[in-house]
């Protein structure tokens, strides 16, 4: 029922569904996050890329990214593509 309506209210702000994939990782609870590598975000680089690049889903990205701002990601910051939550 939460999946339902977060995906309600993420499609009727015209959100990606990178938002919704976020919203749904928040919803789940907390874990233990473990990042085992991070990336250093180049000009260009948006969520889509980056999960692209390293071959995440949107779904693990935003657990082990739960603070990324996908408007606003700039050059050098460190965003972890490997990890997994205990």
């Amino acid at each position: 029922m939460v999946s339902l309506l977060l995906a309600i209210s993420v499609n009727e702000g015209g959100c990606s569904i990178f938002c919704y994939a976020r919203a749904v990782a928040t919803a789940e609870g907390k874990s233990t996050l473990t990042c085992d590598s991070l990336y250093g975000a180049q000009e260009g680089d948006n969520c889509f890329t980056i999960t692209q690049s390293f071959n995440i889903s949107p779904d693990l990205f935003f657990k082990i990214t739960p603070n990324i701002n996908c408007d606003k990601i700039f050059v050098g910051q460190r965003i972890c593509v490997h990890g997994s939550l205990n």
